[in-house]
Formats: structure tokens, C-alpha cells, sequence
């Protein structure tokens, strides 16, 4: 990128990210995520990095928080109450690590050490005690002033109105081997300190506000960080109280000493605050990599939302030596965990014809890091996708990855634009072979209707050789497209006579693989009915679908005669996927192929099923996030063993939504119809 090129998006940027901030830090309002937000920032400072000459004394990253609001009466912190940089990966912490040691040359490097907390979403707050009695409860505001809130501080009961007895306190110092501190103590320095901490609102909390919220028909609470923010707020103590807030306090600032940052969170449990427990002195770096991974593994399970750890040089003289550059200290970091939202650049809009002919418009994007992987490419969905996300190429955008969920363009950010974008137009013939394409009435999905489209025929290909399907165990995507490029296949049925002396003058064919993927084929020719049915590719036969198909006729023929009629009155299989069913059975080339099947050798395991029993019989259940003990497609397998079934979406009929790690949107809409909700063990609790 040009100097002059980089000027505009830093100028860009900055008004940007100025804007979501106010809306963030003083409205309690939110448009993008914090993870969005945190996006754009990095973006900002790895521009200014590379470019030093264009940092100003206005941009984002130098300076911390917004404006103060006029309601409260302003307070100056006794001390600049500085921000963080962020870190996303283990090389980052690394290069952290390395820049700190060469400013430390000559150090003892037994003093080179670490302390970690959890990075919660909450509220920075600053706490002023006097003579031990709490005098002053303050926000962060913009680092040098805050916001007066003292009397709403007092309502959370883990913070003390007044600390403990100083005989106590000495007495516990001693023991805790605080011997300075407890000398200090002596001395008066507890007459004045300020402590320093967060203000949360656990999950638990949060969601039965909103569920109040709900029913009394007012707007939903976006986050629980932005609930504690405006429970802080409150000019009526009152309503802050009845918000449940709870604290950790993280930092003291005092005259009793505190050598290491460890000691200071000693010192702060003596003195009578709530300490985060999970919080821990790393030895090296890889220790500091263990309790990231650690913590990161357990983040769901925490009563409270995190999205990292905070990583502090453990000896406080070594942390002032390293000092602050910008407004960040050097000797402290946070860590955070992958982003599940990030923003990046559309660089181009391509079509993707499916194996049912619809035209599927895909976002190529900037490669960018969303969720712990780079992604390239991101799904648009269909045209009116576009139109409703004001998608033009070129756009900077915000991408959503959750789980192993396939990331979706989620906002466009048109505040970014040059003027050089360009508006996306969908084409009116096919991108493959050239054929007109048709937009029924009442869909979204423009589609191409040829049925010899080389798109279509190459993606059915891909779904009949699929795990779902015929499970051809070696037969991905790049060898399917050597086989149709080299005239070795015309359909699948084709795949059964393959033998091994066509495939090993194949590029990356020799005679092991040859062999094996032959032998692979082989194999799958046994196949059960659901999966048979579920790899003709019929349009609106899922793999639930098929399923039903399988336990209500038993056998292939059954299903072929069926009438229109017959399949309308099946449960679950409504009048769209009757007639798609029905129509598909009665296509001459379809009829052609099931004969070219079974003369191939395939053995369609045909045993009746219908109205099988079981203790989950009549449940329809919904999976989100990653099971950590078994794969998805194993609990599926488990769950209709037992006679349930298994939805792809959350609706009133669901019973229950099984929330593995890191879940994705489902969890909202399940909370939203009041879907019961299993942990990963209390579906194996239910299973046995």
C-alpha cells in the first residue's frame, strides 16, 4: 500500500472507530461487536506501525475511553488509568516477549516472569479509600477522568464499604510472608489507597434480564458488558442494586509496596476485595501458552463472559522500567481469544452454481483470521442478501465465523468506501454453461435450468461421493474432477466399473492408491436406504428427510410408485419436497440412472424401519458449537438410534439445543423460545 493510500483508510478508519466508540463508551450502545470493533482497531495500528510519521495525537490508538457524561460529576484519577495493546496469537506474544527482553538487556533474567488474569468484559472502575472507608467509586471515562458513581459502587456487595481491621490485616500479611507490606502498614500507609477492579454482570444475570425485558415487550440487552455499563450509570441507586453487579479487583495503587503484580492480588484478598481465583503466576511463556489454552477451554463454563487473558510482567520495578509507549504500557498485554467476527475487503463477488442449479454468490475476500482460521471466502447467501447488506466489491466489511460454521458476510461498513466500488449485478445467464437463468416466483434463489449444466453435474458428483452419502472414503473434489476431465466418467453409476489400471496414470495415482480408492468403491456398494436416498440429490430431501422417506417405505420401489398424494401424506415432508420428490422419480434420465445403479452392483440395504421406538422418540433436537468427547455426526447417530430426530435450525417445536463449545447463534434463538438446553454432559447423561 502506497504512503497515500494508507493516509485515506487511517483517516477513514479513524472516524469510524471514533464513532463506534461513542456509541460503546458513553451511549452504552452497540452497532458492530466488540470483536468487530476490536478488528478495526488492529487494522489502524498495524497501518500505523508501518507508517509512524502518520500517527496523530487524535487517532483511536492514543488515547483510552469517551467522553464523560454530563450527568455525573467528574473525577480525576489519581493515576492515568492507561489502556492495553492486544495480541491474537502465540507468534504476537512471542514478538512481545522478544521486543521487552532487548529493553532489558542486562536484567536478571530469574526476575523475567509472568502473572495472568482472565481479561473480563466488563466495566473498569476505580475505587478511593480513606482512613479504610470507601470515599470515591469512579469509572475509567477517557483514562484521566471518569465519571462519579460512588453511591451505585456501594450497591455491589462484593465491593467493601470499609476494609478490614488493620490488626487483621497485619496478622494476614505475616502469614501470607508479607513482611514489607506488613511493615508498611505500621507506618499509616493504609490511611490512603485506590483500589482498582471490574465491574461484571454474570451470564446467569443477563439472560433472566432479558428475558424480563422481553416480556414487557422493551428492547433486549445487546451483551452483558453493555448492561453492567448502563447499571453503573444509573442516577438511581436504586435500579443499580436490582442489576446484581458483582467485582474483581485486578490492581492497588498504595504506599504498602507490592514487589510483584502476584503480591498486589495477595494484598487485595487481605484487604477485604473479591480476586479473580483463576488467576496465575506463569514462570515462562510456555506456562503463560498452557493457562491460555486452559482458560480457553474452559471460557464456556465461566459465570461470566471473558474474551482473553491479561498477561502482566509479574515484578513491578521491571514493569516501570519498561514504561509506557503511547498510551499502553509496555509490561502488560491482552491476550485474546481468536476473533469470531473480524473485518476485511471484498475483493470480488463470484458465482458458485450448485449441484440443484442455484446460483450462490460468493464473497472473495482479503485473507483475515476470524475464529482461530484464515478465511478467503465468505457466502452472500442470494441477491437479496446482497441488496439488504448494501454489499458493493471493493466494500470493507464484517465476516462471522462461529464454531465450524462456514463464516457470512455479517454488516458493510459504507463509511470506508473510495468511490472506487462497484455495484454487484446478477447474471442473467448461467456462468458455466451459458443458459438462461430463471428466478422462480416466491424464491430467492436464481437458478439455471439446464440439466446437462457441467456445474451442476460436477457438485452432484461431489455430494453423491460425500460421508452423508456413499461415503467413498479417498474420492474428494480434485480427484472427481480429474476423473470427469479425463472422459473415466459420465456419472456416478460410472465410479462402479472403475478399475485400477485406469486410475494409475492419473496425476498423484500409483498403484497403492489405486488400489485403495478402487477398493473404497468397492466397499461403499453396500448402503443403507436413508443415505441411497439422501445421495440422489433430490431438491428438498435433507438427510432428515431421507430418513423419513426410509422408515416409511423400507425399499426404493415403494418410494418410486408412490403417487403425489401418497407423499403429501407423510409427517414432516410437506407439499415443496412432495412434488420434488415426486417429479425426480419420474424423469426419464433419473430412471435411467437407478437401473445403471443396481446393474453396477449396489446393494441397497432395504429393512423396514418404520415407527421404530425409543426413550427419545417424538424429541427434536438442535446441535451448536464442538463436542469435545464425540464427533457431531456420532451424537446424531446416537440421538436417532434412541428415535429422535435431529433439526438443522431452532423453532418452537425444538426440545432441546445441545451447546457444545464455543456455540453459535442457535443459542440465542433457543433462549428465545425457551428451549431447554443440554450441556455436552447431560446429553450423555440422557443418553445412558
Amino acid at each position: 500500500m502506497t504512503k497515500e493510500a494508507a493516509k485515506q483508510r487511517i483517516e477513514k478508519l479513524k472516524k469510524v472507530i471514533n464513532y463506534h466508540r461513542y456509541l460503546y463508551h458513553v451511549l452504552d450502545k452497540e452497532e458492530i461487536s466488540p470483536a468487530a470493533l476490536d478488528s478495526l482497531k488492529k487494522e489502524l495500528f498495524d497501518l500505523e506501525q508501518e507508517f509512524p510519521d502518520l500517527i496523530t495525537t487524535d487517532s483511536p490508538t492514543q488515547r483510552v475511553g469517551g467522553e464523560i457524561k454530563k450527568k455525573f460529576k467528574k473525577v480525576k484519577h489519581s493515576a492515568p488509568m492507561i489502556s492495553i495493546n492486544d495480541a491474537f496469537s502465540k507468534e504476537e506474544m512471542e514478538a512481545w516477549e522478544e521486543r521487552n527482553r532487548k529493553l532489558l538487556f542486562g536484567e536478571d533474567i530469574s526476575e523475567i516472569n509472568y502473572y495472568c488474569e482472565l481479561k473480563l468484559d466488563g466495566l473498569a472502575m476505580e475505587l478511593v479509600y480513606k482512613k479504610r472507608i470507601l470515599m470515591t467509586g469512579s469509572t475509567r471515562g477517557d483514562g484521566l477522568e471518569g465519571e462519579e458513581v460512588t453511591q451505585n459502587v456501594k450497591t455491589i456487595e462484593s465491593i467493601p464499604l470499609i476494609l478490614r481491621e488493620e490488626e487483621e490485616i497485619f496478622k494476614d500479611l505475616k502469614e501470607q510472608g508479607l513482611e514489607e507490606t506488613a511493615r508498611r502498614l505500621k507506618e499509616g500507609n493504609l490511611d490512603s489507597l485506590t483500589a482498582r477492579g471490574e465491574a461484571f454482570i454474570t451470564k446467569n444475570y443477563f439472560q433472566k434480564a432479558n428475558k424480563f425485558q422481553e416480556k414487557s415487550s422493551l428492547t433486549l440487552y445487546a451483551n452483558p458488558r453493555n448492561l453492567a455499563a448502563g447499571s453503573i450509570r444509573q442516577l438511581d441507586p436504586k435500579i443499580t442494586a436490582s442489576r446484581k453487579l458483582d467485582f474483581f479487583a485486578y490492581d492497588l495503587l498504595s504506599g504498602l509496596g507490592g514487589i510483584t503484580h502476584e503480591e498486589k492480588h495477595k494484598i487485595l484478598k487481605v484487604l477485604g476485595f473479591k480476586v479473580n481465583p483463576f488467576s496465575r503466576f506463569c514462570r515462562n511463556l510456555d506456562e503463560v501458552f498452557a493457562f491460555f489454552n486452559e482458560i480457553k477451554s474452559q471460557r464456556e463454563k465461566l459465570p461470566y463472559e471473558i474474551d482473553g487473558i491479561v498477561v502482566n510482567f509479574n515484578s513491578t520495578r521491571i514493569f516501570e522500567k519498561l514504561g509506557v509507549v503511547g498510551k499502553a504500557p509496555r509490561g502488560i498485554v491482552a491476550w485474546k481469544f481468536p476473533l469470531k467476527e473480524a473485518t476485511t475487503i471484498v475483493k470480488d463477488i463470484k458465482i458458485q452454481v450448485g449441484r440443484t442449479g442455484a446460483l450462490t454468490p460468493i464473497a472473495i475476500l482479503a485473507p483475515v483470521e476470524v475464529g482461530g482460521v484464515t478465511v478467503s471466502r465468505a457466502t452472500l447467501h442470494n441477491e437479496d442478501e446482497i441488496k439488504r447488506l448494501g454489499l458493493k466489491k471493493g466494500d470493507t466489511v464484517i465476516i462471522g465465523r462461529a464454531g465450524d460454521v462456514i463464516p457470512e458476510v455479517i454488516r458493510a461498513i459504507p463509511d470506508l468506501r473510495t468511490g472506487q466500488e462497484e455495484k454487484f449485478v446478477m447474471p442473467r445467464d448461467c456462468p458455466i454453461c451459458g443458459e438462461k437463468v430463471t428466478r422462480p416466483k416466491g424464491e430467492v434463489v436464481s437458478r439455471c435450468l439446464n440439466p446437462y449444466c457441467p456445474a451442476k453435474e460436477r457438485r452432484y458428483f461431489y455430494h453423491f461421493v460425500s460421508r452423508p452419502a456413499f461415503n467413498i472414503i479417498g474420492l474428494g473434489p480434485k480427484i472427481v474432477d480429474q476423473l470427469l476431465d479425463q472422459g473415466l466418467v459420465q456419472d456416478p453409476a460410472d465410479l462402479f466399473d472403475l478399475k485400477e489400471g485406469d486410475l494409475i496414470p492419473l496425476e498423484r495415482f500409483a498403484e497403492k492408491s489405486a488400489e485403495n480408492l478402487t477398493s473404497s468403491i468397492r466397499e461403499s456398494k453396500d448402503i443403507s436406504l436413508d443415505r441411497f436416498i439422501f445421495s440422489l440429490g433430490i431438491r428438498n430431501v435433507g438427510e432428515e428427510t431421507a430418513r423419513d422417506l426410509a422408515r416409511e417405505f423400507g425399499k426404493i420401489e415403494k418410494l418410486q410408485d408412490t403417487s403425489l398424494a401418497g407423499l403429501e401424506e407423510i409427517e414432516n415432508i410437506g407439499p415443496v419436497a412432495a412434488q420434488s420428490i415426486y417429479n425426480w422419480f419420474r424423469e426419464k434420465r433419473n430412471v435411467i440412472f437407478l437401473k445403471k445403479l443396481k446393474k453396477s452392483g449396489i446393494e441397497i440395504q432395504e429393512k423396514e424401519s418404520k415407527g421404530k421406538e425409543g426413550k427419545l422418540k417424538g424429541k427434536i433436537f438442535v446441535l451448536t458449537g464442538v463436542l469435545r468427547s464425540l464427533s457431531r455426526e456420532k451424537a446424531e447417530e446416537k440421538i436417532r438410534e434412541l428415535g429422535g430426530k435431529i433439526a438443522g435450525s431452532v423453532s418452537r417445536k425444538t426440545s432441546f439445543l445441545i451447546v457444545g463449545e464455543e456455540p453459535g447463534t442457535k443459542l440465542k434463538e433457543a433462549e428465545k423460545f425457551g428451549v431447554i438446553l443440554l450441556s455436552e454432559n447431560d446429553f450423555l447423561k440422557m443418553l445412558k
